[in-house]
């Protein structure tokens, strides 16, 4: 295996690994819906982009945009936006939560 199929393949493992998480945290939201502040924060994945001569304000959430992306794009994970929040959660997923009310 050379270099470029080694870090593809690091990068799908990582990817699983966030699908996982969302996995077995929808159970938890309402609508199977997972804050995506949630995933970011507890899996930490919140880092500095640029090189320390640049400016930046702050961590951002850049890893887990693009593995999520990926997971998107694999139709593996539903996106949504609502205000300032963004949540997702796995299609097809026979763990949601059903509403006790």
């Amino acid at each position: 295996m050379n270099r470029k199929q080694k870090v593809q393949t690091l990068i799908l493992l990582l990817a699983e690994e966030i699908y996982e998480f969302i996995k077995e945290n929808e159970t938890s939201y309402e609508n199977g819906w997972v804050p995506t502040a949630k995933i970011k924060n507890t899996l930490e994945l919140n880092f500095v982009c640029v090189p320390r001569e640049n400016t930046q304000y702050g961590e951002k959430g850049w890893v887990f945009a693009a593995l999520a992306r990926m997971l998107e794009d694999q139709d593996r994970i539903s996106y949504k936006k609502e205000g300032n929040n963004s949540f997702c959660k796995t299609k097809n997923s026979a763990n949601q939560r059903v509403n006790a009310d």
